[in-house]
């Protein structure tokens, strides 16, 4: 599917830190997708032992409740850069110029305060798992395998922290849309219009059938 909004890039410090933090998310992201395949060749593996040997793989579901914040968090950041998230531009979609810079600095600055209570909050949480003093360095544990539970914990604040990092980053780049009043900001994505989406999946398909 082709992706709905761009992101320029030029030469200057808020772009390159762009790309480089785009470097580790797309990193997490890669994770991500691969914690769905072994969930899945987990799943293979229980349904065909119970089924073939009445043998399901011990502690399935222990796996899949450490897999969770993989799948959920890890690439949350890497959609944000490339504004994949799904959201409502029935007003913001009228709007142009500082106008349209203004709304989008407010809108996400919400969500940056939102993030960085949640990565105080989760990290808060993982404080309560995490012990050295306990065994495999954890309080609590799964219920089947006795998996320690904070690895999956420490997930949540890490993702959280890029995501709140990239916000940060999209928050510079649309104050210095709002300054300069610029039609093409860097760092930001800028939402393609219906012809270019058009293109773009035309392109795609194209490509698919060669």
């Amino acid at each position: 599917m082709a992706q709905s909004a761009a992101v320029l890039t030029d030469d200057t410090l808020l772009s390159r830190l762009d790309r480089g933090l785009y470097r580790i998310e797309r990193v997490f992201a890669l994770i991500a997708g691969f914690a769905v395949l072994m969930l899945m060749v987990l799943a293979v593996v229980s349904v065909g032992g119970r089924n073939l040997f009445n043998a399901p793989l011990p502690g399935y579901v222990d796996w899949i409740q450490q897999a969770m914040p993989l799948i959920a968090f890890l690439g949350v950041a890497f959609t944000q850069r490339d504004g994949g998230h799904i959201r409502m531009d029935i007003v913001i979609g009228k709007l142009k110029g500082r106008a349209l810079w203004g709304a989008e600095f407010v809108t996400t600055l919400a969500t940056f305060i939102l993030m960085v209570l949640l990565v105080w909050g989760s990290w808060a949480h993982f404080d309560r798992s995490f012990d050295f003093a306990a065994p495999m360095w954890s309080r609590d544990s799964s219920i089947d395998i006795r998996l320690p539970l904070w690895p999956a914990k420490l997930l949540v604040p890490l993702a959280f922290s890029i995501l709140a990092m990239r916000l940060a980053l999209q928050l510079w780049g649309y104050l210095r849309a709002i300054g300069t009043g610029g039609t093409a900001p860097v760092a930001v994505p800028l939402v393609k219009s219906a012809a270019q989406l058009a293109a773009e999946e035309a392109e795609h398909v194209s490509g698919m059938e060669r």
